[in-house]
């Protein structure tokens, strides 16, 4: 029995509502009908609406007889009563076309809605979080009809159609019930399954109709072009419960985290195709055991959620709910997640809540209006990126980014989401002059309503997921970036430390005759390194634009170049904080990353290069292997310096130490001269053994103190009771530890 109100005789205005399909509630004149009279069984009345259609019959399929319908209006819209039937079963359609053309179906709108009032309830609070269950396209099985269901919001159109190729994209024939004054929209349509390419139309209250992708699409076409594609994520058989375990136990401040940063499209290309790219099942027989082979504990993914414009890098979201088709579907990517956990590798997604772009098919003026954005540019427009600025006060907008970060933690089971342009969402007047801002109610320029979405997605993310990630993308001094909610903090496990990245590639980018004046590059960082939980990032945003790659940053000839960048990779691997380096620079790729090609694999014919690529493995095995270097990242005690004002001599040593284990001191010299009779301070007598020299000939060096170790003497160096004399390699890192320690 129907559940909306119903009409025996439809008025004129009814019957043009249909017609032109403008009626909010079609489903309340269409359909199955059900009318009381006394003392005889109810009138049974179906009414539908098929543009161009000669004739329309109903019939169960275990019946023989036909029920013809009368035609009311010329546009197609026929009705007529049926036989009343118990139990209620969904009948069919027979509509003949001109020409013979016949078509048989169930009636879209024989079945109910599917959205409970607490589903609305909860989107209009803003805490659906499993939002992404219910709204977007659904495969469903209605009283033994197999279909999908689709749901949208927007609450300023008068009217929303679902179309596609199995309505000929005629907004007529599939247009949405209308749930009250929640903006949202649903319907159910028999026959379309997996596969199906779909749209919503809409028109606006302005008369205008437009074409939308479906914000929580799970699957879109490849670019150019923008339909979205109806996807099951059901019934992908996950392998990974062991690392999800694992990772569920793991204090992450206290583990390693080495993460490489990957475009998977310009990774690495097949050229026998285009585009070129490589898909997820390409990427895990060549990617994963290249990762695990280099010694980096997690693979940080650029652009999955998809996008239009390749040359935006994938920062510029339509499909937030559908991993690229690039590389291919949904149950692809899972695939390559759980391959990477089996392989014991984590899977970071950048993911940007902070905008999104302009495109026709896209979030931008979504109904006609301003609705996931805001409406006055000084809120909701980001002149840098020419995009547009989500409005984090609107409960649902807030309730569909938090969603979206947990969908593709319980979906896609990625193990965190590095937030891009954090420092754009915390600040009004971000990248903006006076007068093109408006303060907060306080008269502040930070942004309440954004930081109050950022506390609760943390909260809720890591209340659901024990282990994840959230790392932040945050450039500015704001407060209390990865401290938890509860203690004031918004809540992120870890920020990068963006300080440490300028001042380091600002120090090393020097001739090394002019570091002395430059000492402070080096010792500043650590006067805040445990303000925050810090990844030491070496991006994509650092080889890109004229800044050179990271090997192309260093100073001098070929071979000095090269021993700048050992000792860089060693001083960043002994730094404290996680570390991540974006692709090509393991290897020491000489141009720039471009989007559009592949890596220059090439090099590696080179020794030189395959000595790089040999050095930054062994920092890796280096650092997962040693707790002194990843145990105390977030605690001061960790560390200690041994040799802090050397800036004459552009020396500098400190301890990294961990409870238990015998600290492991880490030497520099940041200058092409060696030091033949270095003295350095050291806590203990004993001998240190050398366990890690930069310029060890197998990275390329020069082998120039190739000594095994050192013995400590009794004498006061740098506070410290006893002292070593070594040979200091030029340009070159030493790692030493105590004997027996």
């Amino acid at each position: 029995m129907r559940s909306v109100p119903i009409k025996a005789k439809l008025t004129k205005g009814e019957i043009g509502a249909l017609v032109s399909a403008t009626h909010h509630e079609p489903r309340s004149l269409l359909g199955y009908h059900e009318f009381a009279r006394a003392d005889e069984p109810a009138l049974c009345m179906v009414r539908v609406l098929e543009p161009g259609a000669e004739s329309v019959e109903v019939f169960w399929e275990d019946e023989a007889e036909m029920h013809g319908l009368k035609r009311v209006h010329e546009a197609g819209l026929f009705e007529g009563a049926i036989p009343y039937r118990r139990p209620l079963v969904p009948y069919r359609l027979r509509v003949r076309f001109p020409g013979g053309h016949e078509v048989l179906k169930h009636d879209t709108y024989f079945f109910s809605h599917e959205l409970t009032d607490f589903d609305l309830y909860l989107f209009g609070e803003g805490r659906h979080y499993g939002l992404y269950h219910k709204f977007g396209a659904h495969l469903r099985v209605r009283d033994g009809v197999s279909g999908t269901h689709f749901a949208v919001w927007a609450p300023n159109a008068k009217r929303v159609s679902v179309v596609g190729s199995f309505n000929l994209w005629d907004g007529r024939k599939h247009a949405m019930q209308a749930r009250g004054g929640s903006g949202v929209w649903e319907l159910f349509v028999p026959g379309v399954g997996e596969g199906a390419e779909y749209k919503y139309e809409l028109r606006t209250r302005h008369g205008g109709i437009v074409l939308k992708s479906d914000p929580f699409g799970f699957h879109m076409q490849l670019r150019p072009e923008t339909a979205s594609i109806v996807a099951s994520l059901e019934g992908y058989e996950w392998n990974d419960a062991d690392w999800l375990r694992r990772r569920a136990e793991t204090d992450w401040r206290r583990a390693p985290i080495n993460i490489y940063e990957v475009r998977l499209s310009s990774w690495q290309h097949s050229w026998d195709r285009q585009p070129p790219f490589f898909t997820w099942a390409e990427a895990a027989e060549r990617l994963i055991p290249y990762v695990v082979d280099m010694g980096y504990t997690h693979i940080e993914l650029m652009g999955v959620a998809e996008y239009p414009f390749d040359g935006s890098w994938g920062y510029q979201v339509v499909g937030y709910f559908a991993p690229t088709s690039r590389y291919g579907g949904p149950k692809d990517f899972m695939n390559f997640v759980d391959r990477c956990h089996q392989a014991g590798i984590g899977v970071l997604l950048d993911w940007v809540p902070a905008h999104f772009p302009k495109d026709a098919h896209g979030l931008a003026e979504f109904d006609g209006s301003a609705l996931y954005e805001h409406e006055d540019p000084r809120l909701g427009e980001h002149s840098d990126w020419g995009t547009k600025i989500f409005n984090f006060g609107r409960h649902e907008v807030k309730n569909f980014l938090v969603a979206n970060g947990l969908y593709w933690l319980e979906r896609y089971h990625v193990d965190g989401l590095r937030v891009d342009a954090v420092a754009s969402m915390l600040y009004l007047d971000y990248s903006r002059k006076a007068g093109e801002w408006l303060p907060n109610k306080y008269g502040g320029r930070e942004n309440l309503e954004a930081l109050a979405f950022l506390r609760e997605f943390n909260t809720v993310a890591h209340g659901n997921h024990r282990g994840v990630l959230t790392i932040a993308e945050e450039s500015t001094a704001f407060p209390g970036v990865s401290r938890p909610v509860h203690l004031g903090g918004v809540g992120f496990s870890f920020k990068w430390n963006m300080g440490w990245m300028n001042d380091t590639l600002h120090y090393f980018e020097k001739d090394p005759v002019y570091r002395r004046h430059e000492h402070n590059k080096i010792t500043f960082s650590f006067m805040y390194a445990w303000s925050e939980n810090f990844v030491l990032p070496i991006s994509h945003d650092e080889v890109v634009h004229g800044k050179k790659s990271l090997l192309d940053k260093m100073p001098g000839d070929e071979w000095q170049k090269r021993a700048n960048y050992r000792l860089f990779l060693s001083y960043m691997t002994a730094h404290p904080g996680k570390k991540l380096m974006f692709m090509g620079s393991e290897f020491g790729q000489w141009h720039e990353w471009r989007e559009h090609e592949q890596l220059d694999w090439p090099l590696l014919q080179s020794a030189a290069h395959r000595g790089l690529q040999s050095l930054n493995r062994e920092l890796a095995k280096f650092y997962r292997a040693h707790p002194q270097f990843h145990a105390s990242d977030c605690d001061a005690g960790g560390f200690r310096w041994s040799d802090l004002h050397n800036a004459d001599e552009s020396v500098f040593a400190f301890l990294r130490q961990e409870h238990g284990l015998a600290p492991i001191v880490c030497v520099f010299n940041a200058t092409p001269v060696p030091r033949e009779d270095y003295w350095l301070g050291v806590p203990d007598a004993g001998r240190y053994e050398v366990i890690f020299d930069s310029d060890h000939p197998g990275f390329g060096g020069a082998g120039f103190a190739s000594v095994a170790g050192y013995d400590a003497f009794a004498h006061v160096v740098h506070g410290f009771p006893h002292a070593l004399r070594m040979r200091l390699p030029p340009l070159g890192a030493v790692f030493l530890r105590r004997a027996g320690g």
